[in-house]
């Protein structure tokens, strides 16, 4: 058991722009927590929901009967807010849910699922990023990570497409907009440094926030 301070990091990304690479390094140079895919796993255990729920619903949206009513007018009221969509809702609801546990008791990185909307309000220190880098670059990486796609078209298909339900995810749940600079503390282009690199920089930046040294293992 330590005493060091407490702090969260929130990662969203653009699909192959290397994001979860840099939760992880980030979680191993620090010394803290990292959760992307097993935040899920904590809030299926939580909420009592299967696996194959929460892997269906990760990062989407609900789908709605009727694309033309606006989304911040109170959804859970309105006829078109189907039975799938309250089942999103609740995933929602209970990922919510652990986030906040885990801002209160553990330092961590955060990946993806609107952590920084869900801790906007939270007192512990918090930094927002999120990853981006242009699209030759990122269809190279997902052909590397992924050997079943060989073909560059493939590869820009599942990223524009990934992009697109992790925009929806995420402009549905929040106030703001997904990749907008505007919407985090740094946004940060994994093509033009190192993962190391930004490692130092998101250091420097804690530090000069916040007085925190994140490096500090006691």
């Amino acid at each position: 058991m330590t005493d060091r301070p407490r702090f969260v990091i929130t990662v969203g990304r653009q699909f192959g722009s290397g994001g979860r690479e840099l939760g992880k390094k980030l979680a191993e140079r620090f010394g803290i927590e990292y959760y992307d895919k097993k935040l899920l796993w904590d809030a299926a255990g939580r909420a009592g929901m299967s696996h194959e729920i929460f892997e269906k619903n990760d990062e989407r949206m609900p789908r709605l009967i009727g694309s033309s009513v606006g989304f911040n007018m109170g959804y859970g009221q309105l006829p078109w807010y189907n039975g799938e969509a309250m089942m999103t809702d609740s995933i929602y609801s209970a990922l919510a849910d652990v986030m906040e546990h885990l801002a209160d008791t553990t330092p961590c990185v955060i990946v993806g699922r609107s952590a920084d909307h869900v801790l906007r309000d939270h007192p512990v220190p918090r930094v927002s990023l999120f990853v981006h880098a242009p699209m030759d670059t990122r269809v190279k990486r997902i052909m590397s990570r992924q050997n079943d796609l060989k073909n560059e078209n493939a590869a820009r298909s599942l990223a524009e497409k990934s992009d697109k339900l992790r925009s929806a995810y995420y402009n549905f749940y929040t106030d703001k907009k997904w990749g907008d600079a505007a919407s985090y503390d740094l946004t940060l282009d994994s093509s033009k440094l190192s993962m190391d690199e930004i490692c130092d920089i998101v250091a420097l930046y804690i530090r000069h926030r916040y007085g925190i040294d994140p490096e500090q293992k006691q």
